[in-house]
């Protein structure tokens, strides 16, 4: 009886350790699980909020003539920069080389007018200090007349360093669109464009 007794703790013990393997590798999947539907519904729902704006773009278009309708086309916003260079932590990168009716002073794009404009950000980014499992961020950050935000961020790994935006966003005059590393970087073969979709308040394009 003292022998069986024995036994069954044992038995017991080697059913837990056993158990427990498959129980960490079952909790670990369902946490992967979870992580692959988060970024799925957030893929889906800016997909989503591009597919709702350019709709709206296209309904607007097929509108009668507006006021709108007699803007200064060789006065339209909009930019295109071409960027290779350093980029520094904690400040804003530098553009110089761009054409387009934006103006651009001391790396910041200043809208001129209320209303949708569509981005495209494309090239690399290369950290120096970056090691495998380090993350770092490129930050495209609007600032007002009151507040700084950001208005899309890229998490930046070692294995993964390239860029790829285009979405659409809603601006206000004077507001100031800047591109911010929170580590100094290299950035190569850089396109970014910025381009007035759908103006709401720009009286200064009227004829």
């Amino acid at each position: 009886m003292e022998g069986q007794t024995n036994v069954q703790p044992r038995n017991q013990n080697q059913m837990d350790q056993e158990r427990k393997p498959a129980e960490n590798e079952w909790k670990s999947w369902q946490r992967g699980h979870v992580r692959n539907t988060l970024h799925l519904v957030s893929a889906t729902a800016q997909w989503i909020l591009l597919l709702a704006c350019l709709i709206y773009l296209a309904i607007g278009s097929l509108q009668p003539s507006t006021p709108w309708s007699h803007l200064h086309l060789d006065k339209l916003p909009w930019t295109h920069i071409r960027y290779s260079g350093e980029s520094i932590k904690g400040v804003a990168m530098n553009f110089t080389a761009h054409v387009g009716t934006i103006q651009i002073k001391n790396g910041s794009i200043m809208i001129s007018c209320d209303g949708l404009y569509l981005v495209s950000l494309k090239g690399f980014i290369f950290f120096a200090d970056l090691e495998e499992g380090d993350l770092r961020k490129l930050t495209l950050q609007k600032t007002d007349r009151r507040t700084s935000r950001a208005l899309w961020e890229q998490t930046v790994q070692k294995r993964d360093n390239t860029v790829n935006l285009t979405t659409v966003l809603f601006l206000f005059e004077k507001d100031y669109i800047t591109l911010w590393t929170n580590s100094s970087a290299t950035i190569v073969d850089l396109s970014f464009s910025l381009v007035l979709q759908s103006p709401f308040n720009c009286s200064h394009l009227q004829s």
